[in-house]
Parts: structure tokens; C-alpha cells; sequence
């Protein structure tokens, strides 16, 4: 267990809270708890980075916590209105298939090597900074109406093409494996 391991596990009890100041309609502390959430998913792949503090567990609960925090999010404000029901379902169906994607690799395969590319490091950040923006409107702190439906249609686009890309990469890549073998 390392510093951003620690981190990461405090950013998956955040999730609780989140879920419960949505429930509440207290958009100004789910505002809060998400920004804390996104500097903590910086802060400890920052780290791990900075002093090559990169473990196996971290590999496995860092894209954990973010799917954990964003499928929470976009569920309970879909369900509160803010967000539409194509946006929640395109995030959800493309986490799902990379999920289910990488256990079938691993099954039949072997070991899944989790390193995510750059569109989807984009697609989170869009998604991040998303929520916040729709969190903060919620909370009466912008009013924001055509840029979140801009924000909608550039994160279902992210969406889409990096759901895409991980299919094609990991198609191909299984491909090359029963082609050649291990690589």
C-alpha cells in the first residue's frame, strides 16, 4: 500500500457522499466532494508518476474509482433531470464493454496491461469537467443552458470514439495474439 494507492481508496469513499448529496439536491457539496474526487485522481496518478509508485492494485482500483464516481454521477443526474438519458447511456455502455472486454482478454488471453490512451484520457477530463459544469448550474452558480448542451454532444462524441478505439486496439491486439502468440 503507497501514498497514491491511499489517495485512490479515499477517492472511492467519496462516492457515498457523492451519492448522498445528490440525493439531497445539495449541489454546492457534490460540487465539492467532485472536485476533490478529480484533484485526487490527479494527484495520485501525479505521484505515482513523480516517484514510480506504480502497483498492480493501482492499475486495477484507479480506473476503478473513476468509473465508480462518473457511473454514480451520471446515474443521479440523469434521474434529477440534468443530465439526458443518451449521454448516461453512451458513458455506461462504454465502460461496461471496456470492462467486459478486458475480463473476456484476460479469460482468454491472459493479463490485461491497463494503459489508457490519450482520447481516453481526454474523454475523462471532458466527462470530468462536464459534471462539474452541470453540478455547478445545478447549484445555482452558472447558468450555463447551450455550452452543457455543447459539453453533451462533445462528451458523447469522446465517448463514442474512445469506446471505439478500445475495441479496435484490443480486437487487433487479440488478433495478433492467436496469429503469433504471446508478444
Amino acid at each position: 500500500m503507497n501514498l497514491p494507492n491511499i489517495i485512490t481508496i479515499f477517492r472511492i469513499l467519496l462516492v457515498p457522499a457523492m451519492i448522498y448529496a445528490l440525493l439531497r439536491q445539495n449541489y454546492s457539496w457534490a460540487v465539492a466532494i467532485f472536485l476533490v474526487a478529480s484533484i485526487s485522481d490527479a494527484l495520485d496518478g501525479y505521484i505515482a508518476r513523480r516517484f514510480n509508485l506504480h502497483t498492480r492494485l493501482g492499475a486495477i482500483l484507479d480506473p476503478l474509482a473513476d468509473k465508480l464516481l462518473v457511473a454514480a454521477v451520471v446515474i443521479l443526474l440523469t434521474w434529477l433531470g440534468w443530465l439526458p438519458y443518451w449521454l448516461t447511456a453512451a458513458i455506461l455502455l462504454r465502460d461496461l464493454v471496456i470492462v467486459s472486454g478486458a475480463l473476456a482478454y484476460h479469460k482468454l488471453i491472459g493479463p490485461v496491461e491497463v494503459k489508457p490512451s490519450y482520447l481516453s484520457k481526454f474523454n475523462t477530463a471532458a466527462q470530468f469537467i462536464l459534471i462539474v459544469l452541470v453540478l455547478a448550474e445545478a447549484a445555482r452558480w452558472l447558468a450555463l443552458g447551450p455550452v452543457l448542451t455543447a459539453g453533451f454532444v462533445l462528451v458523447f462524441a469522446s465517448t463514442v470514439l474512445s469506446g471505439l478505439d478500445y475495441v479496435w486496439r484490443w480486437s487487433r491486439r487479440a488478433a495478433l495474439y492467436h496469429k503469433e502468440g504471446p508478444q
